[in-house]
């Protein structure tokens, strides 16, 4: 398990309405890995992504999950877009074409998240509805890079010649750089871009 923080809290107004519960919800980044089923770089910038962009489209009220449009750089099946995508869906309740209809022209969540198949700008665009505010964010790692020793331990890991004392440092160091970048909190890692 990682530790609670960072963490994203936030209402859902169809939850409420369909007695999950009136309380926020919280999402942890634990919740994050159960969704991808491991812990990496990307799912730790999907999951910063979402906070910062509802933290910045949110300044002074809880946000609302349902209530975000987000459109995502490049095809729905080219690179890490599908983890990306699955975690922003998982926190905001935006999903693709396969998303929730809605009940009553109310509470949609189907076609809020959007890919901009041309893109290759690295650009994720994240839009309130409500009010129409939009911030476009990027995700990088590579201010806190893995250890040294990855690059030696990685090709005997996933070539299976890997010992299990090197098996459980490769472990160890992956897990620390996940943890690094989360403790970071999108300082050195999301950057912000004029829309």
């Amino acid at each position: 398990m990682f530790p609670d923080t960072p963490n994203i809290t936030l209402r859902d107004p169809l939850a409420e309405l369909l007695g999950a519960g009136d309380a926020p919800l919280v999402y942890t980044f634990n919740d994050a890995v159960k969704l991808a089923g491991h812990a990496c770089p990307t799912v730790a910038g999907a999951f910063l992504l979402i906070k910062r962009a509802l933290t910045l489209l949110y300044p002074d009220t809880l946000p609302q999950r349902g209530d975000l449009r987000i459109t995502v750089p490049g095809r729905v099946d080219e690179g890490v877009t599908g983890p990306i995508t699955q975690i922003f869906t998982l926190v905001s309740g935006a999903a693709a074409q396969n998303g929730f209809k809605g009940l009553a022209g109310q509470y949609n969540r189907m076609n809020l998240l959007q890919f901009d198949e041309k893109s290759t700008s690295g650009l994720f665009r994240f839009e309130r509805m409500a009010t129409g505010q939009k911030v476009t964010l990027s995700y990088s790692p590579a201010a806190i890079p893995p250890a040294a020793s990855m690059g030696a331990l990685m090709p005997l890991v996933l070539g299976q010649q890997a010992t299990p004392a090197q098996r459980t440092e490769f472990g160890q160091l992956w897990r620390q750089r996940v943890e690094a970048i989360l403790a970071d909190d999108g300082e050195r890692t999301i950057f912000s871009h004029s829309a």
